[in-house]
């Protein structure tokens, strides 16, 4: 058991007997009352954000999680394969518990996958990947903001905005976690 004052932003809970990410926390003093920790709580089976307020002193379990690393095969419907590359098991994911992963999903990419008491719960894709613009407007010359930015579509059919200097065919570096372009590769 820890303290609700020990927690940090990413760590896993169970909370009601479901497994949370903890996506966001904040300390609040409130007069007459005393402290309380505000908390944004992800769900990690269903993906839903729920909002809970706890006292200081309320503890909970922490979750410990297993990781392994597969390889992203295919989509069949609402189910994701994934092989695991030890022993070249499939297994698959449904879209609810990739949440908002499926749109940055390419074939042949390693994911973590995240297993708690041997039942597979979710992914985590690497903080950085690369793919190709398959889909941009052409920039135009002479317009030269500073930091000035149009969409793109990527080859996994995600759409993120990117400098006007990025083109058709070009490889960006795209950070996992905030979906947001970092560099042309």
């Amino acid at each position: 058991m820890i303290s609700i004052s020990d927690i940090k932003k990413g760590m896993i809970i169970e909370f009601k007997n479901e497994i949370y990410t903890i996506v966001n926390f904040q300390h609040v003093k409130v007069a007459m009352r005393g402290a309380l920790i505000r908390t944004n709580l992800k769900n990690i089976r269903t993906g839903q954000v729920i909002e809970k307020t706890f006292k200081p002193v309320d503890k909970m379990e922490q979750v410990m999680i297993d990781k392994k690393t597969m390889q992203y095969l295919y989509k069949d419907g609402d189910n994701y394969y994934f092989m695991n590359k030890e022993n070249y098991e499939q297994t698959s994911l449904s879209k609810e518990q990739l949440s908002d992963l499926t749109d940055l999903l390419k074939e042949g990419n390693d994911v973590d996958i995240m297993f708690y008491k041997e039942m597979m719960i979710g992914a985590e894709l690497p903080n950085f990947i690369n793919l190709k613009v398959t889909k941009t407007m052409p920039g135009v010359k002479g317009n030269t903001v500073s930091g000035a930015l149009k969409p793109a579509t990527l080859e996994t059919g995600a759409i993120i905005q990117v400098p006007l200097f990025i083109k058709e065919g070009d490889v960006v570096k795209i950070d996992t976690r905030e979906k947001k372009y970092l560099e042309r590769e």
